[in-house]
Parts: C-alpha cells; structure tokens; sequence
C-alpha cells in the first residue's frame, strides 16, 4: 500500500519491525487526530463565535468527536495493515470492527445534525411552514428512522451479510404485522397526516361529530386528548378524527369567537329602543370586544314575540359560558329598569258547562 510521504519517512526510521512500525502509525494517527481537534476547537470555533447564529458553533460541537475517532481509526486500519504476522481471518474481524466503531460514531453525528437542522428550520416558520413545533417531533422520528436503518444496511454490509434475504423476511413480517394492527396503523397513519396538516393545534378548542366538545391537551401519533368544560378528559382515535367533521373553534384568522343572546320582546315596544338598550349591555359587558363591534338583529315575527338576536364577539372560546351567563343577567335588568316587556306564552282556557248524562235521557 502506498503511504503518504510523511508517513513513509516517519516508518523508514522506525525500522522494519512490524508492530514498532504500526506503534508508529498510530501515534501519528493521534497526533493527526489531536491537530484536527485543536483547529475545529480553536480556529472554526472562534470563526463561527463571530456569526449571529449558533448553529455552526453546534454543528462545529458535534463534529469533533466523529472527525477525531474517524483519524484515529484509520490510523488503527493502516498499523493493522503493517502487522503482516495476523492471520487473515483475525485481521478481517478487527476490520470490520472499526468499520463498526466508524458507522455507530458517524450515525450518531446524523441524529444529532438533523435534530439542529429542524431547530433552525422550525425557528423560521415563514421560509419552512412544513416544520414547526407541532410537526418537529415527527420529523424527527423520522429522521431516526431514516439513520437508523441506514446504520443497519451499511452494518450488514460491513459484515458481508446478504441483505436481500433479510429484506425480504422484513417484508412478510411486516406484511402479517400490518393485517393484525391494521387499526393501530390506521391511528398511526392519521396522527401523521393530522401533524402535517394541523387541522388544530394544543390549546384549541374544537367539536367533534359526536357532540364533545373540550381544549386540546395532546396530539399524539395514536390518539387525541381532549379535556372537556366538566374536566372529563376524552382519548379519541386519530382514525375516527381524520374520517370526521371536526369543528375548530380556535381557528379562523383568529382566536375570537361569536357569542349569539336570542332574546324576544312585546310587540308594541320601541325598537330603537330595543335596539339601544342591547347594544349598550353588550358595550358594558368587559369580555365582549370593541372590534369586531356587538351588532343587534331582528331575526323574526315570533305568535306573542319579536325575536331579537345580539351578536357579540369574545376573545377566546372557552369564556363562551361565563360571557352568555352575564349577558343574560345584564339584558333582563336592563329590560326591567327600561320597561321593556319579555312576553312568554299564554293560553286561554274556556271551561264548558255540559248537562249531566241523566238529564239527557237514554
């Protein structure tokens, strides 16, 4: 094999002996090693402590320890290599275990890159959308994933073990895995689609088809956590969410909603009046927004009412409750104090005197 000059001249002092010749080597090697160490160490740091980000400082961090071990395990291979003395069969197992040592180091650099690569990208949500702090974790399965079963390829690789056979058992087991958790696969699948495409996020407030509605708590890749106003948390299925109708009420250009306070009054009554009267309660009320301003409504001729309807904006969901309870309380005092009749339904009833059964013969 031919040896870089330096290495050559450093082995032609040595002498001829094989192991003095492969001491040398790698003691070279681990100089080598420590003057890679001390220009990533000192001059690309200082370099990169001059940049606004930190990422290169990061990256510079996780690079030292894969480029050091990598020098040093050349160096191991070239001395191993001037050993002409081991059997070839412990020489192609100490091969293969640097080869090892080299995968397992530089496969934890590549966890470790693409986790700095998804914080920097999730810190500029406009330039990436798809990453973001609800989809990060998944990327980030992925990533491991990805790494994961590349170290496995490239091992059975240095190992010399056939790969297409284990391809191929890995293909029916995971043929026979998908009949018998098809339903968890199927949660699987819709908690991914469900992170890509954030119908909703944690914090929000949404309605299912079934009626339940509550704040989401967690998004996981199975199941969806949501915690009611009773305080009853609800696990639904990602499955079930993502062939539903699912209500966001936290959505929208913002997070406010519209509150609605159907009230009906007397006929005969003023309706600018009315009209007043329901707009300085809703102005009055502190929860109700000034933008989008309150709005009052005639929505119908109702058999002993008019139906008035007062529209009011709240700035989160959950104060949907407390907001409707006061208004409530606030429009029947002000009616009261203004004189303003809430009519309610009444019947008459006409009582007929009939003659006995005996007075009207057989």
């Amino acid at each position: 094999m031919n040896q870089p000059e330096w290495l050559q001249t450093i082995l032609d002092l040595v002498g001829t002996n094989p192991y003095a010749r492969a001491g040398a080597i790698l003691l070279a090697a681990l100089i080598v090693a420590k003057l890679v160490d001390w220009f990533l160490t000192g001059a690309l740091r200082a370099w990169a402590a001059m940049t606004e980000t930190d990422f290169d400082d990061k990256l510079i961090a996780a690079l030292h320890r894969p480029i050091f071990v990598s020098v040093v395990l050349v160096g191991a291979w070239l001395a191993l290599v001037e050993i002409d003395t081991v059997p070839p069969y412990l020489t192609t197992l100490l091969l293969r275990i640097l080869k090892t040592v080299a995968l397992l180091v530089w496969a934890a650099f590549a966890l470790r890159l693409a986790q700095l690569l998804l914080e920097v990208a999730s810190r500029h949500a406009k330039r990436f959308p798809v990453v973001n702090e609800r989809t990060v974790a998944l990327f980030g399965q992925v990533a491991r994933v990805i790494v994961f079963g590349g170290a496995i390829y490239f091992l059975f690789l240095s190992w010399d073990i056939e790969v297409t056979a284990w391809l191929a058992s890995a293909g029916v087991v995971g043929l026979a895995v998908g009949f018998a958790a098809k339903d968890t696969l199927a949660n699987l699948f819709a908690g991914i689609f469900i992170l890509a495409d954030a119908p909703y996020k944690i914090g929000d407030f949404i309605v299912l088809d079934s009626g339940e509605r509550g704040e989401v708590k967690h998004i996981g890749l199975r199941t969806t956590r949501l915690l009611t106003r009773d305080d009853i948390e609800v696990t639904v299925p990602n499955a079930v969410i993502g062939n539903s109708k699912i209500m966001n009420e936290s959505g929208g250009p913002w997070e406010k909603e519209r509150v609605r306070l159907q009230v009906g009054v007397a006929y005969g009554v003023d309706l600018d009046h009315v009209h007043d009267v329901l707009m300085r309660v809703a102005q009055e009320q502190p929860d109700v927004v000034a933008a989008p301003e309150p709005r009052v409504r005639i929505r119908a001729f109702g058999d002993s009412s008019i139906n008035h309807e007062l529209l009011g904006w709240i700035e989160q969901p959950v104060l949907r409750g407390r907001v409707l309870d006061d208004l409530f309380r606030r429009v029947y005092k002000a009616f009261e104090a203004e004189g303003i009749v809430i009519p309610f339904p009444q019947r008459d009833v006409h009582i007929q005197n009939r003659p006995a059964q005996n007075e009207l013969g057989d």
